[in-house]
C-alpha cells in the first residue's frame, strides 16, 4: 500500500509547471477555437506497459484548469498497467482540458517512467533480500516527488537532503585526513538519534569505518568479485550498501554478495518516461 504524498508538498510543484506553460494568457490556440460552454472527454491511457505515478498531481491539474470536471480514475499510483490500459478518465471544458494536458502529462510520465525502471531493478534482485534504494541526484525542485515515484516502484528512499544523515563520503575524507578521526568528531556532534555512514573505496578504509563503528558502510565502486569478502568482513556489524555504476544487468550479481542495500542514481537521473498519452472520444 503506497501512502499517498499530501497536497502541500508537492503543490507549489504543479503550480509552478501550469504558470510555465499557460504563461500570460493561456492556451491561445484552444481559447481561440472554443468557447467556454464548451465540453469534451478525454482519457489518459498507458502506451506501454509500466506502473503508474503522479496520478494525485494529474488530477490536481485538470481540476485546477477545469474547475468542475468530472474525473474517474482506472489506475493508482503502484499500480502495474498495460499498453492501452486507461488510467484516467476526464469530462469537462474542452478549454480546461486542453490547458491541463501537457503538464498533467509531464508529471504522469516522467513519474510513472522512475516507478517504472525502479520497478525493473527491484524485480532483477527478487529473493535475495537486497533492497533497492535511490540517491540526491535528482531534478531540481522535484525531489519529493522523484523520490515518491521510486517507492511506487517498490524501492526504498535514502536521506532525502543533507540533514537527514551523516554520510561521510570521499570528498569529507580527503578534507579531515582520515576515516576514524571524521567518525569521532561527528559522533561527538550530533545528536544520539542521527546515523552515520561511511564511504569506503578501499579494504584498509573499510577496516577504520568498522573500528569506529559506522552504522552504515558504503561499498563505492567496489569490483564484483570483492564484493563478498567485504560482506564477510563486515559480518552483521553495519549496514551495507553498494554503489557506484551498477547497471540493470549486474544487480543481481551485486545482490547476491550479501549487501544490505544497492544504491542507484539512475533510477532518477536517467529513468526514460514512461509513454502516457490524452485522447478525446
Amino acid at each position: 500500500m503506497i501512502t499517498p504524498l499530501p497536497l502541500s508538498v508537492w503543490k507549489d510543484m504543479a503550480d509552478l509547471a501550469l504558470r510555465e506553460d499557460l504563461g500570460r494568457r493561456g492556451d491561445i490556440t484552444s481559447r481561440n477555437l472554443f468557447n467556454d460552454t464548451d465540453t469534451a472527454t478525454g482519457v489518459f491511457a498507458a502506451r506501454k506497459d509500466g506502473i503508474v505515478c503522479g496520478m494525485d498531481v494529474a488530477t490536481y491539474i485538470l481540476e485546477a484548469c477545469a474547475p468542475g470536471i468530472k474525473l474517474t480514475r482506472h489506475a493508482k499510483d503502484g499500480d502495474t498497467v498495460k499498453s492501452g490500459q486507461p488510467l484516467l478518465t476526464a469530462s469537462g471544458s474542452v478549454i480546461g482540458l486542453l490547458e491541463a494536458e501537457r503538464s498533467a502529462l509531464n508529471f504522469l510520465s516522467h513519474l510513472s517512467g522512475i516507478a517504472t525502471l525502479t520497478g525493473c531493478y527491484v524485480e532483477a534482485v527478487a529473493g535475495t533480500g537486497a533492497k533497492i534504494c535511490c540517491t540526491r541526484k535528482t531534478t531540481p525542485g522535484l525531489r519529493v516527488l522523484e523520490k515518491y515515484a521510486v517507492l511506487c516502484g517498490g524501492g526504498v528512499n535514502h536521506r532525502f537532503g543533507l540533514d537527514d544523515a551523516v554520510m561521510l563520503k570521499d570528498n569529507h575524507i580527503a578534507a579531515s585526513g582520515d576515516i576514524g578521526r571524521a567518525i569521532d568528531t561527528v559522533r561527538s556532534r550530533i545528536g544520539h538519534m542521527v546515523k552515520i555512514e561511511v564511504e569506503v573505496e578501499t579494504p584498509a578504509q573499510l577496516e577504520q569505518a568498522l573500528a569506529h563503528k559506522a552504522d552504515v558502510i558504503m561499498l563505492d565502486n567496489w569490483p564484483l568479485a570483492d564484493l563478498p569478502a567485504a560482506v564477510a568482513t563486515i559480518g552483521g556489524r553495519a549496514v551495507i550498501e553498494a554503489s557506484g555504476g551498477i547497471t540493470l544487468e549486474s544487480v543481481r550479481a551485486v545482490a547476491q554478495s550479501g549487501v544490505n542495500l544497492i544504491s542507484v542514481g539512475a533510477l532518477t537521473h536517467s529513468a526514460p518516461i514512461l509513454d502516457i498519452g490524452l485522447d478525446f472520444t
